[in-house]
This record gives C-alpha cells, sequence and structure tokens, in this order.
C-alpha cells in the first residue's frame, strides 16, 4: 500500500497575481466560519487539484506576528485535511483556485481552525461536483 505524504508543497500554493486577482472578480465564494472560501475553476499544468492562498485581515490583526500565527495553523490544518478533498476531485478532473480568507478578530485554536477547514473543504467539494453536474 502506498504511504500518503501530508505535505504542503511550492506548487500547492496561489502565487500568481493574475489568478489572484481573477479569484476574487470571476470566481464563486461561501463562508463557512471561521473562512469565506472564493474559488475558481482554472486551467493547470500541474498535478494538484487545489491551489491553496490563506489570506489574514490586517485591520483585524494588526500585529503581523498575529496573522502569521493564524495563517500557521490555517496551513497546517489544511496539510493534514486535504487528502479527502483531493481523491474526490481527482474523480472530476478539476483544477482549483482556492483562497480561505480568515474572518474573526480573535485567535482561534488549532481544533477549531481544523474544524472549520474540513467544513470548508467538504462544502467544496460539495459544490464542485454540484456545478459539474450541471454542466
Amino acid at each position: 500500500m502506498e504511504q500518503q505524504r501530508f505535505t504542503f508543497r511550492k506548487n500547492e500554493r496561489l502565487c500568481s497575481r493574475t489568478t489572484i486577482q481573477e479569484l476574487f472578480t470571476k470566481g464563486r465564494s461561501f463562508v463557512k466560519y471561521p473562512f469565506r472560501v472564493s474559488y475558481l475553476p482554472v486551467e493547470s499544468s500541474d498535478d494538484v487539484p487545489i491551489q491553496l492562498l490563506i489570506s489574514v485581515s490586517k485591520k483585524r490583526f494588526k500585529r503581523a506576528n498575529k496573522r502569521n500565527r493564524v495563517k500557521r495553523l490555517v496551513r497546517e490544518a489544511y496539510r493534514v485535511n486535504k487528502l479527502d478533498a483531493y481523491s474526490q476531485l481527482k474523480d472530476t478532473n478539476v483544477h482549483l483556485a482556492v483562497a480561505f480568507v480568515y474572518l474573526p478578530s480573535e485567535l482561534l485554536d488549532f481544533a477549531s481552525v481544523q474544524k472549520g477547514v474540513k467544513k470548508a473543504l467538504k462544502k467544496l467539494t460539495d459544490e464542485v461536483r454540484k456545478n459539474e453536474e450541471k454542466e
């Protein structure tokens, strides 16, 4: 049996400015507390089904160390829970650009963030599958 690796590599991160701009202008979004999730189907040459952007508001967290802490928590929760979403999206052969925007103005513990990431990924895969069935 093949060992699954829980990694978050460079090609899984959303870095392209044009793709990010398109994601926020043309993409669809929903709220699953503590995140607002925006997503957009994209053409991708990579073999990863999801490219992720994590954003934390400077208005809500003035200090950079707190923003970085939130981003680390979200990245870790995503890294551990992404394989279920990957397996469901591999079937549909869809590549997504996804942004997780952290909404609360207080720092949540890892368990709460992880629970939120799981719910957000579940809703994301459900919406993508629903949109695929329509087409």
